[in-house]
């Protein structure tokens, strides 16, 4: 749109939904005459950009798309969501098939290495045996002629050993090469394949982003950080049980979460989302359904039924601090999650 936006009082994006027939009408739109609910929504999503004074850039009109749709009938949002599957960009599930694809392909070249080198060790074996055999012979004088066929056999094999040694030897150095060509793209990805979520890089990237973003349109966004409850982990002791229960909690967040949302692992079993236009009520409401989705979600061990459990810490993105302090700060709020008896979640601000 043409030039400068009006100032406008913000408001929370996530009660826009009761507020659509009081929206102004923006330039060349008459939503009354639109000819399809798809089209209605649309216009009304644009609206609603502009009465919050944001651009309307192919980002904020996608996060806002997904923000308002969540206020809408059922029937609505699943006719809505099977267009969008048509044309899902998929540009970030290609860069991490292309990275499982890469470490496949290591592990690949890793095993023929193992292979090779299982190969050398019986070669030397062999060596071994024949040393063996042919001090054996030398004790029988009836047997030179077959001495000297054990010698000559053992010339071919200490040839043959000599070559497999070069060729492992090459392998090797193939293979350390390799490892730093993969070690190099590992410092590039923003896939973490143990928990099937973004990773901790690309998470810091993000929060960096979207700091940007805040200082320049001044909205609300906020963090939260997510750790399987350390009570369950203290009385299950069992490492496998809760490397599984840690990898149900990844599958809630991403059930849970929007497309707009990045759901990340941090590090040592604990995730983040990074909630993108969303305050800290909503923060704290996202929090509220999450721990009941994973309290109600009950896990199997043997003949056991056990209650999953979390502790959240939540905290808002303020471009006045650092990336790493507002990590910190949402990691405090686990913290104090611990030390309430009602909620399993804390906010934690600066």
């Amino acid at each position: 749109m043409a030039g400068t936006l009006r100032k406008k009082s913000r408001r929370n994006i996530d009660d826009t939904g009761s507020e659509a027939n009081n929206k102004p009408a923006v330039d060349g739109f008459d939503i009354d005459n639109a000819t399809s609910d798809i089209e209605i929504y649309a216009k009304e999503v644009l609206t609603t950009l502009v009465a919050d004074n944001l651009p309307p850039t192919p980002n904020n009109f996608s996060l806002y798309f997904d923000r308002l749709l969540e206020e809408k009938s059922e029937n609505l949002r699943k006719q809505i969501y099977s267009i969008l599957e048509l044309e899902e960009d998929n540009d970030d599930e290609n860069t991490i098939a292309l990275e499982q694809s890469l470490k496949q392909g290591f592990s690949s070249i890793k095993g023929i290495l193992g292979v090779t080198a299982n190969l050398y060790k019986n070669m030397s074996l062999m060596t071994k045996i024949l040393d063996k055999r042919k001090a054996e012979l030398l004790a029988k004088s009836e047997t030179k002629e077959a001495l000297v066929i054990i010698s000559t056999l053992e010339k071919d094999v200490a040839k043959l050993n000599s070559i497999l040694k070069k060729q492992s030897a090459q392998m090797r150095s193939i293979y350390d090469d390799t490892a730093k060509i993969i070690k190099n793209v590992e410092n590039e990805t923003i896939f973490d394949n143990q928990f099937g979520v973004y990773n901790k890089r690309y998470l810091l990237t993000k929060i960096e982003q979207e700091m940007g973003l805040i200082k320049e349109f001044n909205h609300k966004s906020s963090l939260i950080m997510i750790e399987l409850s350390r009570d369950l982990k203290n009385s299950i002791k069992n490492e496998k049980a809760i490397l599984l229960m840690v990898r149900t909690i990844a599958r809630l967040l991403l059930k849970t979460s929007r497309r707009s949302d990045i759901v990340a692992h941090y590090g040592n079993g604990i995730f983040a989302m990074l909630l993108k236009h969303t305050d800290i009520d909503s923060a704290k409401k996202a929090s509220e359904r999450l721990s009941f989705l994973v309290s109600n979600s009950n896990f199997f061990l043997a003949d056991r039924e056990i209650q999953l459990q979390i502790s959240i810490g939540v905290t808002d993105i303020d471009p006045a601090y650092s990336v790493e302090e507002i990590v910190v700060s949402a990691l405090d709020g686990i913290e104090k999650a611990y030390e309430l008896d009602d909620v399993d979640y804390a906010v934690s601000l600066r």
